[in-house]
């Protein structure tokens, strides 16, 4: 058995191997694995229900130039626009908006613009969405073509850097820090979560989207939500589970099946640190 190279909510103790790939499913991302041999897995916590990826390959270079051009193919500004031009129904970041202003509507102190922070932007037809509705966004990507086109397309705040290692003193502090399909790209999201804390206002909160692989499952395993960009898939209790050991409460989770196709859960988030004492 091929060694985990990552662990669950419950330390796999009570995992199981689900699915294992010995080829690349459709609509994957091509990888240049050198000599290496496409050989991975799926494990599930038989207990929180979380998926991790068991995988001995190298993925290292993963998230380099190559990822942006694989995602989005080479017209960045192309792809931003055929996704601004869906209509409301057939688009995940409508939704989003969507979602968010309507959360956000009772909890924002009038007389300023509210503050957003998008980690991983990528396209960032979602922060141009929220300064359309009045927003004052900031994106932070480590792919420089990402940051170029987020200052000079999407017209907002533009950070390249890795998350994990940026100060918050470089970049300010925010009513709002949104994760979107970005957390299950990362070994340990626990330490990428936390870290968001540092970058929230007193009363600030943070929105996040991941991968829903118990419904997903039962689709197949050739879903997206389990591609091999993706070191996780989640459950409802494994997303509770990451917002507690991140220092977060988890003020509501929703299921979705997007119009993209996507099963995805989605969270509002409040640090504990933060929230008022209890009477």
């Amino acid at each position: 058995m091929m060694r985990p190279t990552l662990q669950c909510p419950c330390d796999w103790n009570y995992c199981e191997t689900v699915f294992r790939y010995d080829a690349p499913p459709p609509g994957e991302m091509s990888l240049d694995r050198g000599a290496q041999a496409y050989q991975r897995a799926f494990l599930r916590c038989a207990l929180c229900r979380h998926w991790y990826s068991q995988n001995p390959l190298n993925l290292s270079r993963l998230y380099d130039s190559a990822y942006v051009s694989a995602t989005y193919g080479e017209g960045l500004r192309e792809t931003f626009q055929r996704i601004l031009a869906l209509p409301p129904e057939g688009s995940d970041n409508a939704a989003r908006v969507a979602r968010v202003l309507q959360f956000a509507r009772s909890r924002l102190a009038s007389g300023r613009p509210p503050t957003l922070l998008d980690i991983g932007s990528g396209l960032g037809v979602f922060p141009y969405r929220m300064k359309e509705a009045g927003w004052d966004c900031t994106v932070i990507d480590p792919d420089a073509r990402a940051v170029e086109h987020a200052a000079t397309m999407v017209g907002v705040r533009a950070i390249r850097g890795d998350f994990l290692t940026i100060s918050p003193e470089q970049v300010g502090t925010f009513d709002l820090v949104t994760l979107n399909k970005v957390l299950e790209h990362v070994v340990d999201p626990v330490r990428m979560l936390e870290r968001a804390t540092g970058y929230l206002k007193t009363d600030g909160w943070v929105y996040i989207e991941l991968p829903d692989g118990e419904v997903a499952s039962h689709h197949g395993s050739h879903r997206e939500e389990f591609f091999i960009e993706h070191h996780h898939a989640f459950s409802v209790g494994s997303l509770n589970m990451l917002a507690d050991r991140a220092g977060f409460l988890a003020l509501s989770v929703e299921r979705l099946h997007e119009p993209s196709g996507k099963f995805t859960l989605c969270a509002f988030l409040a640090p504990k640190s933060l929230l008022p004492a209890a009477p």
